[in-house]
C-alpha cells in the first residue's frame, strides 16, 4: 500500500502564489507516475499535472505557464508550484500516484487552494 500525505493549500488572493506538496511513503515502485488533480464544487475531477518518475511532465491546458510540477524521488515527494493564480484555479487539489505496470493507482486525502478576486 501507498500512503500520500498532501500539503500546502490554503486561501489566496489572484495573482498570488501557492506551493502544494505530497509526500508518498509504504512500497513505492520505482517506475511510476505522481501528479495532481483537482476538483471544482460542481465538476469532475480533472488532471492538472503530472511527472513520470524518469522526468516527462505533462500539464492541462489551463496552467500551462502558470505552473510547474517537479519531484524528489529520493523523497518520494512531488511538488506544484502554482504561480498567478486565478479565482478559477478554487479546487480541492488531490495528489495521485499511478503504477501503469501493475495497475495500481493511489490518492492523497485533498487539499483545499482558495483563490479570492
Amino acid at each position: 500500500q501507498v500512503q500520500l500525505v498532501e500539503s500546502g493549500g490554503g486561501l489566496v488572493q489572484a495573482g498570488g502564489s501557492l506551493r502544494l506538496s505530497c509526500a508518498a511513503s509504504g512500497t513505492i515502485f520505482s517506475i511510476n507516475v505522481m501528479g495532481w488533480y483537482r476538483q471544482a464544487p460542481g465538476k469532475q475531477r480533472e488532471l492538472v499535472a503530472n511527472i513520470i518518475s524518469g522526468g516527462p511532465t505533462n500539464y492541462a491546458d489551463s496552467v500551462k505557464g502558470r505552473f510547474t510540477i517537479s519531484r524528489d524521488n529520493a523523497k518520494n515527494t512531488v511538488y506544484l508550484q502554482m504561480n498567478s493564480l486565478k479565482p478559477e484555479d478554487t479546487a480541492i487539489y488531490f495528489c495521485n500516484l499511478a503504477v501503469p505496470l501493475r495497475h495500481l493507482e493511489f490518492w492523497g486525502q485533498g487539499t483545499l487552494v482558495t483563490v479570492s478576486s
